[in-house]
């Protein structure tokens, strides 16, 4: 099966790239299985970061405690390399959404783009595919 046939999210993570100094986009499931990805990324690189994106959401989900207390719900974590950042956010029921930048990435507006286009992708994870819409009722 080809890539755009898999990928049928894959749009709506190029739409927030159009933000300056974004890279990538991923949205991978809580097993760390992608579920699509920005264009800008092949397959290969697109499935291995997902894998790693699971590891750092559940690393940073165990520190909940630290911050207050074991259910305190995690939202988002923001890595800061040299060369830029990742920002790892909560993108529905077993579902998360990263994002890589460049350092002079503005970062409030990156991480209020991501809540536009989580809020975009939890009804898109939500809504159950529609059957034959042919037959009349």
């Amino acid at each position: 099966m080809n890539d755009a046939a898999t990928n049928k999210l894959g749009w709506m993570l190029d739409d927030a790239l159009k933000m300056p100094e974004t890279r990538h986009a991923v949205l991978l499931s809580a097993d760390g299985l992608l579920m699509a990805h920005s264009e800008r990324i092949s397959v290969d690189d697109a499935e291995r970061h997902a894998a790693g994106m699971a590891g750092l959401q559940s690393l940073a989900r165990s520190a909940a405690e630290f911050c207050s207390s074991a259910e305190t719900t995690w939202r988002q974590t923001v890595t800061e390399f040299d060369d830029g950042y990742v920002f790892l956010v909560a993108a529905g029921p077993g579902a998360y959404l990263a994002v890589s930048a460049t350092e002079n990435v503005d970062m409030e507006a990156v991480s209020f783009r991501l809540q536009e286009l989580v809020q975009r992708l939890g009804k898109e994870l939500t809504t159950p595919p529609r059957g034959d819409l042919g037959g009349v009722r």
